[in-house]
């Protein structure tokens, strides 16, 4: 019977001995198993010191109920006397759940927590393949397989080892297991051993010496022949089949699940072929494969591979032959975009809801390290063999040492690494189970973290330094392979290891730089001095260099950046900028290598760079806006020259905030993801690049007025937007497609009236091609009545009575994506109501009509399309692109637009929803139509962003040809990828525009 007051004396002890289940605690301790240790401050300072108090109490009452009655008291008593036992013993019952039930099952296996007692042995391979020794089947290897798991995790819990050791031995123990579970599986078929030579290569972490608690094994199996002389035919196909036999059997003895649970899944996919080749290749059969097949990350995964079991000779063989393949996979095409890539893809994989928690694969997380410390190891491995190590801190501290990586990142580097290695390690030992998500429970935190040694207040702590060390590894994973590239031209710190000029440039050149030295040439301009400025950018530059390295043309970047520090570098904001606004310094990087047309736009102004920084910077203005802006800027000119050249100068600025926009809406970055809708992104151009276009008509309008007239000219006057202007689809390399139309005021003769007109345009057009650093704005009016021959501009009247009487049916096409623009609203409005009737006739068009447009386009098609053109990738002309979905769509309009009025609109876009909603074309229709129309303006789009100059077709240079297969969302490596999509789109669309246009 408890005494009330002993009760309570009881119940503040255990609180103070950290419970958090007193009253649980007290009933466990009632037990008369435990009585004899009830009142003893010792245990509770023992229980006290644990990760659970609580879940150490549990376990310790199951294992003492689990003892034979002969062995109860050896057991108290040793538990009392021996301090370092007892310490090892509760450490891990309050740590390990699963290895509480271990005990349980096997409740004399404590003694194995004595074995080491006397010396803290650091067990070899050696060391725990006696410990397996007795082990003849796959149950027992899994019961000495756990025993010996409990001491390195009882060596773990107490601080004997620390992570690294931890890890080194969990490897140790793997391959002694793999050893035997090799001899079992040879025990069991002795015939298929006496045939072949069977190697086992561990890679991984196994391979490196830094396995888990619970993680797959990864191997790769190589056979031979046991005899390679004399062998009878068909011999060495016998040999890999009974090496087959033998690797499955192993796999299974130690991935198979039984009462003693699963020792750990032995994972061989990192083979050949992976789950699709075969399980055991010969050594020449693998030499074979990597030689001519392999990817660039199995070479990254070879990086690890070291002979474990089986054949040491057959193993080491296949080390020697593998490691000279290794070290010159940085050489290979494409190196870095494959590794970025592979980074990428494990990202992308993570479900959205655990990144936050994913301790292993998350930004921050430990594969950031094993990336960067692999790639450095790579790149500069070809002449250091110092660097060839597959444990990921052993490859970091040689990095340092070699002047790769500076010494103070890879000391904060390998502590972050140890502590979340850490982590990762107590959360698996917990039920050793496979994870590496940080659990979400408190009970699960305070208990993580105080068997990281966090005890005031475990959770708060513990989330404070995994969230501090993450971020250091974020940090550092963007700064390691760009800051001792600053380091090899800047001023270094006393000490300091400078990398050496061969070094830095086989960096860049690793990295996607074409030409290292001229990379070189710019950091050394940007970084080096004592200047404010330098400090800044040298701030700034490893995370840029790592943008423009993730582009298609990374020089192309970091040669703009160097224009536009040059040009603004002197100037307070735009440090800052750049420093303080992460957004505004990543969009500059992506702007400033994805292509020539918005690097050149931003170096006529680089203070437009100040729009990247906004948060309302990259968001279009509305017309409204922007021919107010032009409007005023043109008061305030003194001539029609400077007039025009400060509208011109507003075009430049808005056509450089739509590139950006664009281009970072396509590309994606970290705080604004890409855009999901293409169609969207087109949509936004089109009516961007058409409202700036029509201010700047507008500004050139009241410019050349003004010069003349004043403030107003004899003749009403409008343009008319005809085309992709009308139609509010302009790329950024469309010429402006106008209409011009005038009306003499009342009492001002019609001759003087035209020839004012007259002069309005052409000094308009003249006005707006004068050379200047600004992008011209070509004005065609081409589609005028008579083309080319006929007057550039006309009366409404003339208008009227031309398309009365000689219109042809081209022309009334034509005029469905009329559209005012600029000048007399209420002339312009007029002059809609004029075209119409035409564009929408009455009853739709009788069947010559349609046949002269059926005509028209085909006489098109063979005449227009540039000599040697691919019919198959023209964006405009080609098979299933502009030209084709456009026709389609406006004999529709011609056809039912009198009867549908939402058919009357001069959108492309807006006129196939319409159509569809009509019930004129299907759904799969319209969406293969929409889907080829917004590909192949997109094509024109970054073809223009890339090389500066109009094009509609895919690029030659494979530069070229890469930077547009990234804004439209390819990755590296998947231009071919592209151009056979773009094919299979188009083809689907011509096969729509085949049925519905041509009737066929």
């Amino acid at each position: 019977m408890t005494v009330p007051g002993r009760r309570s004396s009881t119940f503040s002890r255990l609180l103070r001995h950290g419970f958090t289940d007193p009253s649980g605690a007290e009933r466990l301790l009632d037990v008369p198993e435990l009585s004899t240790l009830r009142g003893d401050d010792v245990l509770l300072d023992a229980l006290g010191a644990t990760a659970d108090p609580d879940l150490a109490l549990r376990g310790l009452v199951r294992l003492v109920e689990a003892q034979p009655e002969t062995e109860r008291q050896t057991f108290t008593t040793t538990l009392l006397a021996a301090k370092p036992f007892r310490d090892r013993l509760l450490g891990v019952l309050g740590a390990s759940e699963a290895l509480a039930d271990h005990l349980a099952r096997h409740p004399r296996d404590w003694e194995s927590l004595v074995t080491y007692e006397a010396a803290d042995l650091h067990p070899g391979v050696a060391e725990f393949e006696r410990g397996l020794a007795e082990a003849t089947d796959e149950v027992s290897l899994r019961v000495a397989y756990r025993r010996c798991l409990l001491a390195i995790a009882a060596r773990d819990v107490c601080g004997t080892i620390d992570v690294a050791e931890t890890a080194a031995e969990l490897a140790d123990l793997a391959t002694a297991t793999l050893r035997a579970a090799l001899a079992i599986a040879r025990a069991a078929a002795p015939a298929d051993a006496a045939l072949c030579r069977l190697a086992v290569i561990a890679m991984g972490k196994c391979g490196g010496h830094e396995l888990n608690y619970v993680s797959d094994v990864d191997v790769i199996f190589v056979g031979e022949p046991a005899q390679e002389a004399g062998d009878p035919e068909g011999g060495e196909a016998k040999a890999m089949q009974a090496a087959t036999r033998l690797a499955s059997h192993l796999m299974r003895i130690c991935s198979e699940t039984t009462v003693e649970g699963t020792i750990w899944p032995v994972d061989a996919n990192l083979r050949p072929e992976g789950r699709n080749g075969p399980l055991v290749r010969t050594l020449s059969s693998h030499l074979a494969y990597y030689q001519r097949w392999a990817k660039t990350w199995e070479f990254q995964a070879l990086l690890k591979a070291r002979p474990v079991a089986g054949d040491p000779e057959l193993g080491a063989q296949y080390i020697d032959a593998v490691s000279p393949l290794v070290w010159q996979a940085a050489e290979r095409e494409n190196f870095v975009p494959d590794v970025q890539k592979m980074r990428r893809r494990v990202v992308d994989n993570i479900p959205a809801a655990q990144i936050d928690r994913e301790l292993k694969l998350g930004p921050g997380g430990l594969r950031d390290v094993e990336f960067a410390v692999q790639l450095l190891q790579l790149v500069h491995g070809r002449s250091d063999a110092g660097l060839h190590s597959g444990t990921t801190l052993d490859a970091l501290a040689a990095l340092a040492a070699g002047g790769y990586v500076g010494r103070a990142d890879a000391a904060q580097l390998d502590e972050a690494y140890r502590f979340l290695r850490a982590m990762e390690h107590r959360i698996q030992l917990y039920r050793l189970r496979r994870t590496h998500l940080v659990p979400e429970d408190d009970a699960d935190l305070r208990r993580l973290g105080r068997s990281l040694g966090l005890r005031t207040d475990p959770v708060a702590e513990l989330n404070k330094e995994w969230k501090r060390h993450a971020a250091v590894v974020r940090r550092l994973h963007e700064k390691l392979f760009y800051r001792p590239l600053l380091d090899a031209v800047a001023q270094l710190a006393p000490g300091e290891i400078r990398l050496s000029t061969k070094a830095a440039g086989q960096r860049l050149e690793a990295l996607g730089y074409a030409d290292p030295a001229a990379a070189l040439r710019h950091l050394e301009a940007l970084a080096s001095g004592v200047s404010r400025k330098a400090a800044i950018q040298r701030t700034l530059l490893p995370v840029l260099l790592g943008w423009f390295a993730d582009s298609a043309d990374p020089d192309a970047g970091l040669l703009g950046f160097r224009k536009v520090s040059d040009a603004l570098g002197k100037t307070p904001w735009y440090l800052r900028l750049l420093r303080d606004e992460g957004a505004a310094a990543e969009n500059l990087a992506r702007v400033l290598s994805a292509g020539r047309l918005a690097p050149d736009l931003l170096l006529r102004a680089p203070e437009a760079v100040a729009l990247l920084g906004d948060p309302e910077g990259l968001r279009p203005r509305g017309r409204e806006h922007l021919e107010q802006e032009v409007l005023a800027a043109v008061g305030r000119a003194s001539d029609a020259e400077q007039a025009v050249a400060a509208a011109r100068g507003v075009r430049r600025r808005e056509l450089f905030r739509t590139a950006a926009a664009d281009l970072i809406g396509s590309y994606g970055t970290e705080d604004s993801p890409r855009e999901p809708d293409p169609g969207a992104l087109v949509d936004r151009v089109g009516e961007a690049v058409t409202d700036l276009n029509a201010a700047t008509i507008a500004g050139a309008l009241r410019a050349a007025v003004r010069a003349e007239w004043g403030d107003e000219l004899p003749t009403r006057f409008a343009v008319i937007g005809m085309g992709r202007f009308g139609g509010h689809e302009l790329g950024y390399g469309s010429d402006a497609d106008v209409l011009f139309v005038h009306e003499p005021r009342e009492g001002v003769d019609e001759q003087d009236a035209a020839k004012a007109a007259g002069k309005v345009v052409a000094e308009m057009r003249r006005l707006l091609q004068l050379p200047t650093a600004d992008p011209p704005l070509l004005i065609d009016a081409d589609l005028r009545p008579e083309g080319k021959s006929g007057p550039l501009v006309r009366t409404l009247k003339s208008y009227a009575a031309y398309y009365h009487r000689w219109s042809l049916v081209w022309e009334s096409q034509a005029l469905l994506r009329a559209e005012p623009i600029a000048g007399d609203r209420e002339l312009g409005d007029r002059f809609i109501e004029l075209a119409d009737p035409l564009r929408y006739p009455a009853e739709g068009l009788g069947e010559d009509a349609v046949r002269e447009i059926r005509r028209l386009k085909a006489r098109m098609e063979s005449e227009r399309l540039p000599r040697g053109a691919d019919p198959t990738l023209h964006a405009k002309l080609g098979r299933g692109g502009l030209s084709d979905v456009e026709w389609t769509v406006q004999l529709l309009q011609m056809q039912h637009g009198w009867a549908e009025p939402g058919l009357r609109t001069t959108r492309t876009r807006d006129a196939l929803r319409a159509a569809h909603a009509a019930g004129l074309i299907s759904t799969e229709e319209a969406q293969t139509l929409d889907e080829a129309w917004v590909l192949a303006t997109r094509v024109r789009n970054a073809v223009m962003l890339v090389r500066g100059r109009p094009g509609d077709t895919f690029p030659s240079d494979p530069r070229e040809l890469a930077a547009v297969g990234r804004y439209l969302g390819y990755e590296a490596g998947h231009v071919g990828e592209m151009v056979d999509d773009y094919r299979r789109i188009t083809r689907r669309a011509r096969a729509v525009v085949e049925e519905l246009f041509y009737g066929a």
